[in-house]
């Protein structure tokens, strides 16, 4: 009886052991370190530079007073079309003036050199009509020849952006005709006004396009200055968007980058295509007070502008320029990316373990990065990897 009871006193004392053994041991044992993982998958991938610009009129005419006078009341409101030479402004004359010899030869001297900026504008508009017209023929001959088959259509589309830009200068140059036009009206206006010496006469200011008024920096009556800005005139119809980048950014941008203009208050999304990058920057003072320099890139609406019809002159939007882009793309999160030495690694979900891997990395934008090599679709990698997580640790998901 006593040896049964002291068997059971060392099977108690025994098992004691055991249970705080096994409790030192669950308690002491290496936990796993949590993490928050991400998935290797093929998606599309776009590198981006986004920024916000703004739109503008392409062709803005800004009508100043020709003379030294009082303005009449503009009967104009902003949004108003107006047709080619319909009266924007009507001038009185101030009181007349004797013109002294030297006065009444610079008036002269102003109407000769109107009449040669007008003529200068003529012969610009002519070469433009000439290069036009053949920039048509070669799209008529490559368009020819491109349904039989003997050009690609790389050729075509060449061609057919060769006669739009030499529609353009065309256009262009018509409208710096008529402007030099009105200028030389201008000019004569102003010896004509000022050698009548007649109060009674008006000096009517004529809209050199058709258009509609964008601005009036005059509109209730007064006196002004000759020069003075009187009312401003454009096509809302012909919009294009100025969008300020770094100039960090500005040298991996290039005419015909694709643009796409998200979040800019309509549906949808519209598309455009840089027309020019600027070649002189600006300094800019950040919101942080940091300076930047900044370059402009003009970029013109490609989307069908019914599309666009409601943005008007100086409307916001935010403008992404597309780097490169690709369907389907093996990729990670850019932030499961660590150096390891002169190149990129990543660990790896395994098993309940990091194994760190040396990645080969391609493009890269701000969220995911494209591998090239070091990890298939579907495997897990660990994103914002700690200094707690290192080759072969234990990890479980967060």
């Amino acid at each position: 009886m006593k040896n049964i009871v002291q068997w059971r006193r060392r099977i108690f004392l025994a098992l004691i052991v055991v249970l705080v053994a096994g409790g030192l041991f669950w308690g002491f044992r290496p936990q796993p370190v949590e993490v928050d993982l991400g998935v290797a998958n093929r998606a599309p991938l776009r590198v981006t530079i986004e920024q916000e610009g703004r739109t503008r009129v392409v062709d803005r005419y800004v009508v100043t007073a020709p003379v030294s006078g009082y303005a009449r009341r503009v009967r104009l409101d902003v949004g108003d079309a107006v047709e080619r030479d319909t009266t924007l402004v009507e001038l009185e004359p101030v009181r007349a003036e004797v013109l002294d010899m030297r006065s009444r030869a610079e008036a002269t001297a102003r109407i000769a050199a109107a009449e040669s900026v007008v003529n200068a504008a003529e012969q610009r508009a002519n070469a433009a009509a000439s290069s036009s017209s053949l920039a048509q023929k070669e799209l008529q001959r490559v368009s020819t020849l491109r349904a039989t088959g003997y050009v690609s259509a790389s050729a075509e589309d060449r061609a057919v952006s060769e006669a739009e830009r030499s529609a353009a200068e065309l256009r262009s140059a018509q409208f710096a005709v008529s402007t030099a036009r009105h200028e030389l009206v201008a000019a004569r206006a102003a010896l004509g006004y000022a050698a009548s010496g007649s109060n009674a006469e008006m000096v009517a200011i004529h809209a050199p396009v058709a258009g509609r008024v964008l601005r009036i920096p005059h509109k209730s009556e007064g006196a002004v200055a000759a020069g003075q800005p009187l009312i401003e005139i454009g096509d809302p119809r012909a919009l294009e968007v100025e969008v300020d980048v770094l100039s960090a950014d500005a040298v991996r941008i290039h005419p015909g980058t694709r643009v796409v203009f998200e979040r800019w208050g309509g549906a949808g999304v519209l598309e455009g295509a840089v027309r020019v990058v600027e070649p002189a920057g600006f300094t800019k003072v950040s919101a942080l007070g940091v300076e930047e320099q900044r370059v402009w890139a003009i970029v013109s609406f490609t989307s069908p502008p019914a599309l666009w019809q409601h943005l008007g002159d100086g409307y916001r939007v935010e403008a992404s320029f597309i780097l490169w882009e690709a369907n389907d793309v093996l990729q990670i999160p850019a932030s499961a990316l660590f150096r390891d030495g002169n190149g990129w690694a990543a660990f790896v979900f395994e098993k309940g373990k990091a194994v760190k891997r040396r990645m080969e990395i391609g493009q890269r934008n701000g969220l995911n990065a494209q591998v090239i090599s070091g990890v298939n679709a579907g495997e897990q990698v660990i994103v914002h990897p700690d200094d707690r997580v290192r080759e072969g640790v234990r990890v479980a998901a967060r």
